[in-house]
């Protein structure tokens, strides 16, 4: 029997992370579900609060329906390691998509609060529990943010990520970075995420990254655990940035990171010993079988009316081309301008990326809207979100959850397909090099 791999999942959502890592009643996410999947990962605790509706924990509820094994915490993080810090038991892997609306794609830049906003904060829950781990911190870290996290404050472009970076560096952990679009490798979402995975010192992956750091840009685009998950083209030549020594967490706090203000993490990057290399890297061509849109719909017997569009040509206004004249609030004037969407969405792509405001009848910009064969406009159903995402069907159906709430869930989560792979891969190397 093989040895299980105990992990910890932070921020849990309706449990994209473990299904990724466990499979869901032992089958594959890459499979739809219809083989085993072969896993040495064992989720023992996970927790899931949602401080803006204190009194309705519905995703902690779904959770808590599909799950049944290990310990659920739906206990506000902040209370956790402020009076139970003891009831996280000690773990071998932590993982988790720490809320990312500080991020976000769906504000500006510039109105992005990074690691100052409320739910940026949340990353320094992450490193409490690394440090009063102590010397049984976690091994392995496996982390997912949106991509933006790379660019974040827009005053001082990566300076958030460099924070991330000094404080994993200090608690003795190498990390390695990719922003992986889910549909570059054949998945039905065009979403963009940047995952983090992190080795303690010791860890015999940490060793294999201190031998070959002489060549760093090998571990990133060959060797490396994200790259041989989902591999990337190799020109004959590379051109990382420059290398640069990170500052350390006391300089990160009072001055700038990033005086040019350009961007300075690429979206593919190794850090170790304080030392960072960083590439653009590109996908290497998919030769598979790619999922689009229409791979996920439902038949058309099956939708409700309520999914059906009647004032369709607000939808269209909303989705067109936009170029008028505004004023602010100190009476300036400026020109706001906003592309043409593709309308309605092409059943021949995968689809755009999934947000929070997908549910719901109101008119919208950014929610999904397909034709079906008849002719009918209508939106896309709870299940459909979930197939875009790789859950199983119906994974957030449950008594008193709202189609607009299961389609809110979506919008937080991830794609299950790009955790597995990277999962398979690190138990690879885990399993490769016994000594966990």
């Amino acid at each position: 029997m093989k040895n299980k791999i105990k992990v910890a999942e932070l921020f849990a959502g309706v449990g994209g992370f473990r299904i990724g890592l466990e499979g869901y009643n032992g089958n594959s996410a890459s499979s739809e579900y219809t083989e085993k999947i072969d896993t040495i990962f064992e989720v023992i605790w996970s927790n899931q609060f949602e401080p803006s509706t204190p009194k309705k924990q519905h995703a902690s509820e779904v959770y808590e329906n599909k799950f049944k094994k290990g310990e659920h915490s739906n206990v506000d993080l902040f209370e956790v390691l402020t009076n139970n810090f003891d009831t996280i038991p000690d773990h071998e892997l932590l993982v988790g998509g720490f809320p990312c609306q500080d991020y976000s794609v769906a504000t500006t830049l510039r109105n992005s609060k990074g690691l100052e906003g409320k739910k940026g904060m949340l990353w320094f829950y992450i490193r409490e529990i690394l440090e009063r781990k102590g010397k049984n911190k976690p091994k392995y870290i496996f982390l997912e943010n949106v991509d933006r996290l790379l660019i974040s404050p827009s005053r001082d472009k990566g300076r958030d990520f460099a924070v991330i970076l000094s404080n994993l560096n200090s608690l003795g952990y190498a990390v390695e970075w990719r922003v992986i679009n889910a549909a570059e490798y054949g998945m039905p979402q065009r979403r963009k995420r940047v995952f983090i995975l992190a080795y303690f010192k010791g860890t015999d992956i940490y060793n294999e990254i201190e031998t070959s750091f002489n060549y760093p840009e090998g571990w990133i685009t060959s060797s490396g655990i994200i790259s041989r998950a989902f591999p990337v083209n190799k020109p004959n030549e590379l051109f990382p940035t420059r290398p640069f020594n990170l500052p350390s967490e006391e300089e990160l706090s009072y001055k700038n990171f990033n005086e040019k203000n350009i961007r300075i993490f690429e979206n593919t990057g190794i850090m170790l010993n304080g030392k960072v290399f960083t590439l653009k890297t590109y996908p290497e061509e998919f030769k598979g079988k790619s999922t689009v849109l229409q791979d996920i719909i439902i038949d058309e017997n099956e939708i409700g009316e309520e999914f059906f569009i009647e004032n369709i040509d607000k939808w269209i206004e909303l989705k067109g081309k936009k170029n008028t004249l505004k004023t602010n609030k100190d009476n300036i004037s400026y020109r706001y301008s906003e592309g043409k969407m593709a309308f309605p969405d092409p059943l021949d792509k995968a689809s755009r990326t999934i947000i929070t405001g997908e549910g719901g009848k109101s008119p919208s910009r950014f929610k999904h809207v397909i034709k079906q064969s008849d002719g009918r406009y209508r939106r896309l159903t709870p299940i459909e979100l979930e197939r875009l995402n790789m859950f199983p069907k119906n994974h957030t159906k449950l008594e008193g959850i709202t189609d607009t709430k299961r389609a809110f869930f979506m919008g937080n989560a991830l794609v299950i397909g790009v955790v597995e792979k990277i999962g398979k891969e690190l138990a690879k190397r885990i399993e490769n090099n016994p000594k966990i």
